[in-house]
């Protein structure tokens, strides 16, 4: 089992240098599914810092074909950085193991945290799916400001309870609100990954045991992946490469919530 594990980290890697995002949703499953890892702190602990490194790999490789938009990355980036910290931080420790039991029906961290992330999941997929019959001319840096924050800080919360480095959330609102073309998109959801991930692993590295060899393999062969994706994402248009994000999250996003329900 763990030699498939491996073999699923180089895909969520390719996952990441393909799509810019996709890489929590494959490395969580795998850590709690194969890898036995506890779900509730600590593989969300370990998915920020695999995706993390593999982000900032992928960062690079984007940026070498202007593919980076930064000022992007910084409008988006700086609020959920604040918001993922504190989350990981002080939120997530604090949340009960069984946090509400009616009758037979007990709900747990471990089912409230992992099945939360599959609705957020299911719910991006479909925008992505659906796609946008308009597209909004309106810069990034002329929205509201007060907006952007606070669209921000939402993020970076549900990203750090959940662990995911939001590239399925973040790329939506790139293209929606920043008006960029998918690859741009791609990019920049690293470049905002990146930030959000090593601030949100900081948050939780004094809450949470690490196996520093399981994390530093499996990020290895992630970052491997991620020059995989990138150099596949080339010969990909950007309206396919949209849609098929979507129906993989969607794919991704059904299979854990069944299988935490009927876990649960």
């Amino acid at each position: 089992m763990e030699v498939l594990g491996y073999i699923l980290a180089i895909l969520s890697g390719v996952s990441l240098g393909l799509i810019g995002g996709g890489g929590s949703i494959l490395t969580i499953p795998i850590l709690v599914y194969i890898f036995g890892i506890e779900a509730a702190e600590t593989a969300p602990a370990y998915s920020l810092f695999i995706v993390g490194i593999a982000s900032l790999i992928g960062v690079f490789v984007k940026a070498r074909k202007n593919e980076v938009d930064f000022k992007a990355a910084a409008y988006f980036g700086v609020p959920t950085v604040i918001a993922i910290f504190v989350t990981r931080q002080y939120l997530v420790p604090i949340i009960p193991a069984t946090i509400l039991t009616i009758e037979s029906f007990k709900l747990s961290k471990r089912f409230f945290i992992m099945g939360f992330f599959a609705i957020i999941m299911i719910a991006a997929a479909f925008i992505m799916i659906k796609g946008e019959k308009k597209i909004n001319k309106i810069p990034l840096k002329k929205k509201a400001p007060v907006l952007n924050f606070f669209g921000g800080l939402g993020i970076g919360g549900l990203t750090g309870l959940i662990g995911a480095g939001g590239g399925f959330i973040i790329i939506p609102a790139l293209i929606k609100i920043g008006n960029l073309t998918m690859k741009t998109a791609i990019g920049t959801s690293l470049a905002i990954i990146t930030m959000n991930s090593f601030f949100g692993f900081l948050g939780s590295i004094s809450q949470t045991t690490i196996d520093w060899t399981l994390l530093i393999l499996f990020t290895l062969l992630a970052s491997v992946g991620i020059f995989i994706g990138a150099f596949f994402s080339k010969k990909i248009d950007n309206a396919a490469l949209k849609k098929g994000f979507g129906y993989f999250v969607l794919i991704m996003g059904l299979f854990i919530l069944i299988k935490e329900i009927l876990t649960n």
